[in-house]
């Protein structure tokens, strides 16, 4: 998410959206309390609804008004953009879970979800509010809030290794503070944050500390 401390986008709104994206932590509470396939239930059809509607907005007026006529005022620039691949963040979010459940033992999982849950909506209203030196689209206030989020966040998780969890917490900071583009598209950091930092914690659980990694696989 974008954290410049410049105007253009009315703070009301952006703390609405923010809020929205805080409460997609509870898919991380959630998952805690159910089993892998049952979160895999129901993160399928959460995605598909989400994806379903950004994609037929573009081709069926009454949903196309009904979407910008409730949304237009949270949305992002790229994501008022005309084009069948512009996607929302609610999208992205979904998404995300979705690959973190498939893809990474349970709790680098609920961690990095957390991370972009909560600490991408720290950092993104710090920065809009406060931040006053920019780095490259978001700014040093923003990402420092973003870092210090995190640690906490990491520091809570129960299982997590804590240098392990302090390697995650920078590297969700360092993704959230750059911005990805493949070929002039923008990748939403929604999906680049957790991801990115989940295939970092496994990686040092891979390869420091390979005996701890079954312990990963549930909540206490």
């Amino acid at each position: 998410m974008r954290h410049s401390g410049t105007p253009g986008r009315n703070f009301k709104f952006e703390l609405a959206r923010k809020f929205i994206h805080l409460s997609s932590v509870s898919i991380a509470i959630i998952y805690c309390n159910i089993t892998k396939e049952l979160a895999l239930v129901l993160l399928i059809p959460l995605f598909a609804g989400f994806l379903s509607v950004d994609l037929l907005k573009n081709f069926i007026p009454s949903l196309s008004r009904w979407y910008h006529d409730t949304f237009d005022p949270m949305l992002r620039e790229h994501e008022l953009e005309k084009g069948f691949i512009q996607l929302n963040g609610a999208t992205f979010i979904s998404l995300s879970a979705l690959l973190l459940v498939l893809l990474f033992p349970k709790i680098i999982a609920i961690t990095c979800f957390s991370l972009v849950a909560v600490s991408d909506t720290i950092a993104a209203l710090v920065g809009r509010k406060f931040g006053r030196h920019p780095i490259g689209e978001k700014s040093l206030e923003g990402s420092l809030a973003f870092l210090t989020s995190a640690i906490i966040i990491v520091v809570l998780i129960p299982r997590l290794d804590l240098f392990a969890g302090i390697v995650t917490a920078v590297a969700a900071t360092v993704t959230e503070a750059l911005s990805l583009r493949i070929n002039g598209f923008k990748v939403d950091d929604n999906l680049t944050i957790p991801l990115a930092s989940a295939l970092v914690c496994y990686l040092y659980y891979l390869f420091v500390l390979p005996n701890k990694l079954p312990l990963l696989e549930a909540c206490p």
